[in-house]
């Protein structure tokens, strides 16, 4: 637990991304064209979403991954909006000829979202520093499933070391998948844990894949709020905030933020759903992504108004 007053430090691990973001009345069908209302660049990704989260929510983050060549300018707008939100980006690994990723994400009136995006292939090769540097005063580390690759042994050090890590789910996993095992908490949504588990049931998906791993488990479905299971395997559910959604865009991501903070603060499970179930709502409430994502005042706000 952090000492009271200061800022718990958590690291998170991931690819930032460059996002061009269209609002368009509808998502074209193959082969047409459409006019969008609106154009945003802004930066993005799973982990580096949440990163903003966690920032915006009080906490003190260092963010670790690889990022493409010093030369191409992806990598240059994207680090110094992570400046401008105080994240610490030390820990970043240049990787020499490749590209940062970037996305092109239609937004329609409903606030769905729909993308595409290149990643180079290479980023995979990264090699994160050692986990004395990364880990220390650690509090916390949250983690992209799809960075196994090149975090499966820093998360276990991490397991060893006390520290919880929290991995974000968006993608269905491998069952052979290390960060199965290396996570002490997963957080799928619902599409995943049911692609997961193969079985078109959240609470039963979810009980299928707590015999594969001791890590705490749950899948959050939007507007339904997010089903989890309780230290007897049995389900629970904390409720969604109802709000009007204009942009989902890394909504789950500010979710897995803000969860992966209350957790380092010392709250228990329910308490930081409850945070987190909070803090995504506010996000989609408005538009651009992760860069959205609600300050705390707002969400301590917002919670004060609701039983």
């Amino acid at each position: 637990m952090a000492a009271p007053g200061i800022a718990p430090r958590i690291l998170c691990i991931g690819i930032p991304v460059r996002d061009l973001t269209f609002r368009v009345e509808s998502v074209p069908a193959r082969g047409s064209k459409a006019n969008a209302s609106h154009l945003a660049e802004i930066c993005g990704g799973n982990a580096l979403n949440a990163s903003i989260a966690i920032a915006r929510l009080g906490g003190h983050v260092f963010f670790a991954g690889p990022m493409g060549d010093a030369r191409e300018t992806s990598s240059g707008f994207i680090l110094d909006q992570m400046a401008q939100e105080g994240i610490d980006t030390t820990h970043i690994v240049r990787m020499p000829d490749m590209t940062t990723p970037v996305s092109a994400i239609m937004i329609d009136p409903s606030g769905e979202r729909t993308l595409t995006i290149y990643r180079d292939p290479g980023l995979w090769r990264v090699k994160l520093p050692n986990a004395d540097e990364l880990l220390a005063d650690c509090r916390a580390v949250l983690v992209e499933s799809r960075c196994a690759s090149f975090c499966v042994d820093l998360c276990a050090e991490a397991r060893r070391r006390g520290i919880p890590v929290i991995v974000g789910v968006d993608r269905a996993m491998s069952l052979q998948d290390g960060l199965l095992t290396a996570a002490s908490h997963l957080l799928f949504a619902s599409e995943q844990v049911q692609e997961t588990a193969g079985i078109a049931d959240d609470a039963k998906a979810l009980q299928r894949l707590a015999r594969l791993t001791p890590a705490f488990l749950a899948a959050t479905r939007g507007p339904l709020g997010t089903i989890w299971l309780n230290e007897a395997g049995e389900p629970e559910e904390t409720a969604a905030f109802p709000v009007q959604a204009v942009d989902t865009l890394g909504a789950g991501d500010v979710f897995h933020g803000a969860f992966a903070l209350g957790l380092a603060e010392g709250k228990g499970v329910p308490e930081a759903l409850r945070f987190a179930a909070a803090a995504a709502p506010l996000k989609c409430t408005r538009h651009g992504g992760g860069m959205a994502a609600p300050q705390r005042i707002e969400v301590e706000g917002f919670l004060r108004g609701r039983p």
